[in-house]
Formats: C-alpha cells, structure tokens, sequence
C-alpha cells in the first residue's frame, strides 16, 4: 500500500442558503479544494467520491458537472452521518492501493428542515412515534447517568465549550459563545437533553484531493498532510450504536459487545503506530452533547466512565492537553450529513498546517476524526503532519 497525502481541502460554510442550490453548495467545495492544492488542474482528479444521504440520485455526478465531466468515474456514497469519511476513505483506499494517483472526496447536503426523516426505520416504528432521533440520545445519555453519575451540568459544559470553539470559526453555523445557564435553562427536548444540547440540521459542503506523495511534492508539498488510517465499519448486536436507524433492535440489556468507536479507533491507532495520548486534537460526532463525553472514553482518552470528569477538568478545551470539537463541533457547525464529517477532516488539516486562525492547536502533529452513522455505520481518520 503506498503512501496517500491530503493534497488540499474545501469548505463551503454551513448553515442555511436558500438562494443556493445542492450544485451550487458542491461546487464551490471542489473549486476550493482545488485551489488549496497548489492549484492542480481538475483534469489531473481521477476518480471522484461523494457522500450524501438527501442528495438523491446521481449526487457527485450533479456537482462535478459544474467542474467538467472528464469521463472519471463517480462513485455515490451513503452511510449516514459518515456518508463524508466513507466517501474518502473510498478515495483514499484507491490511491493507496495504486488503482489512480489522485481522488477527491467530496460531502455534500442540503437537509430538510425539523427532525431527520430516515427511511430505514421501520414502520411500526414510525408510525408510533419511536423514530425520532433525541430519542435514541437521551436513553443513552440517561443509561450513562444511571451507571456512571455523569450529571445534567457536565452534559451542558459540552455545548458551553462547543460554542465558545463555535464562535471562532468561520465555517460554523452558529458563531456565538452560550453560558452554562443558557445551555441549562433552553427547553427540554428529551430528558435529560435540551434544545441547546442537540445539533442542528443544515447545509454544506466539503472537499479533499488525496494524492500520492509525488503528486504532493509537485503541487503543495509543503503543505499536504499524511493519511494515517483511514477505517470504516459497523456497530455489532449488544452496543450502543446497533440498530441506530434500523429499528433499534440490536441493543441489549444483558449482552454487550465492544461498541464500534472503540474497536475501530483502536484500530486506527495500529495502523498510524500511535496511541489515545498522542492525539493532537481530536474531532467527533457530536449529535448531541452525551454523544461526546461518551466518545472520550469509547476513544481511551480516559477510563470508562470518567468522561464528565474530562470536561469537568477542562481538558478538552482549547487550551487542555487533548482539545476535542476546536471547530465548535456538530453543535455549532450544525450537520449537514453528508458533509459533516468532510468538515472535520479539513478542521484536521487546517491545524496540523498551522492554519486554523483563532482555534489554532499550538504544535499539532496528529489529529483524529470520527463520525457515526445511522445503522450504526462509523469512521475514523488519522492524519499526520
């Protein structure tokens, strides 16, 4: 397997832009991404991967038609709110195996408003009103209250920090810093989650060129960034992600296996030769705000258990020893499904380049990414400096 670089990055902001078609929103991703990479003509992109889970059919195809229909092949991912990380680790996978010099990933969505309306949820599901996603949140948050003591005000110091990350980046749909107060007193929307505690749909787009390392050194070699794993995979019966979206039928009370953010982060880290304590930054799928304490421990930033802890101490801020979300994370960028997680992967490189403005991770040499998707579809990717 060779070597594969992160060559260049485009974001189209997110939020909403009714004036802004889905083409439009992918498009301007793409150019951006190209002019990133040391301006690489578009006739030298060999293959194309689109994630996106409302684009509807012929998605990539629609947005690449913008750029130049070039007779490349163009390949629609969907797997959820990791439709984006999918759809690069495709991209990366065939540069990887040599099957073409140069790949682009691009993430693309343009959500309806109000609550997702999936459908791989069964009807009896829907139609008794079990297929709406807080619902899924708030019994995993209140089984971790329940086990571990996390409380109501570790979950709102989550979306307290997210915002105040949220309101330097540019890219964010909400560019404001929220007090724990706010947070505390916005409306319950499923105990014990609140308004303020959920992330927002919207709209977005996101872009990467993964080339080979000669390509890299004849257009932006000083620049690209290292892709040291790149995993996909599924959640298994007896975990807390199994059955997200398919019915909710592979929890269990009684059985429990090893959740999929674990086994595959763990395999991320073979993979980049690291470990947990080498991470730089981290960014993750932030849905709502139990999501990410939850994650710290799937991820072994600390023990089982003690992710209240983790944001208690400060840690995960900018300034702590392993800053998770610098972007403000799906709380504040909101999450537009498919381009969410190409959003991370660009907040990833932007730092371990020294380009990320006010959110700078000072030093940052490796950062991770993780995204998870209904029927318990996940990510991960590890870049290097």
């Amino acid at each position: 397997m060779r070597d594969v670089m992160v060559l260049g990055v485009g974001v189209h902001p997110f939020g909403r832009f009714e004036g802004k078609s889905y083409e439009d929103l992918g498009q301007e991703a793409v150019k951006a991404a190209l002019k990133d990479a040391g301006d690489i003509p578009w006739t030298k992109v060999q293959s194309a991967f689109c994630g996106t889970m409302h684009g509807g059919t012929g998605a990539g195809h629609r947005v690449l038609a913008r750029v130049g229909m070039t007779g490349i092949p163009i390949v629609n991912v969907e797997t959820g709110c990791a439709s984006g990380s999918t759809a690069f680790t495709l991209a990366y996978q065939q540069v990887a195996a040599g099957v073409c010099d140069v790949a682009i990933a691009i993430g693309v969505e343009k959500m309806p408003r109000g609550f997702m309306r999936m459908t791989s949820y069964p009807q009896w599901q829907t139609l008794s009103g079990l297929a709406i996603n807080p619902l899924e949140f708030s019994l995993r948050a209140s089984r971790h209250i329940a086990e571990f003591g996390t409380t109501e005000e570790q979950l709102a110091k989550v979306s307290v920090k997210s915002h105040k990350n949220g309101a330097l980046n540019p890219y964010a749909m909400y560019q404001k810093e929220m007090s724990l107060e706010e947070i505390l007193n916005s409306k319950m929307v499923c105990y014990p989650l609140r308004l303020l505690e959920f992330a927002a749909p919207g709209e977005g787009a996101g872009a990467a060129i993964l080339c080979t390392q000669e390509v890299a050194r004849q257009y932006n070699s000083g620049r690209a960034v290292k892709v040291a794993a790149s995993c996909i995979g599924v959640a298994q019966y007896g975990t807390s992600r199994c059955g997200g979206g398919i019915g909710g039928m592979g929890q269990s009370a009684v059985i429990h296996n090893e959740e999929v953010a674990t086994k595959l982060s763990r395999q991320a880290y073979e993979s980049a030769g690291i470990g947990p304590k080498d991470l730089d930054l981290v960014e993750l799928q932030d849905t709502d705000s139990s999501s990410e304490i939850i994650l710290y421990e799937q991820f072994g930033l600390c023990e089982i258990g003690e992710g209240g802890r983790l944001i208690d101490e400060g840690r995960t801020e900018l300034g702590g020893d392993i800053p998770v979300n610098p972007s403000g994370g799906l709380l504040s960028c909101s999450e537009p499904t498919g381009a969410s997680a190409m959003r991370q992967i660009a907040e990833l490189t932007w730092h371990l380049r020294g380009e990320a403005g006010k959110r700078q991770i000072a030093g940052a040499k490796i950062g991770m990414a993780q995204a998870s998707g209904a029927g318990g579809n996940c990510s991960i990717v590890i870049l290097k400096k």
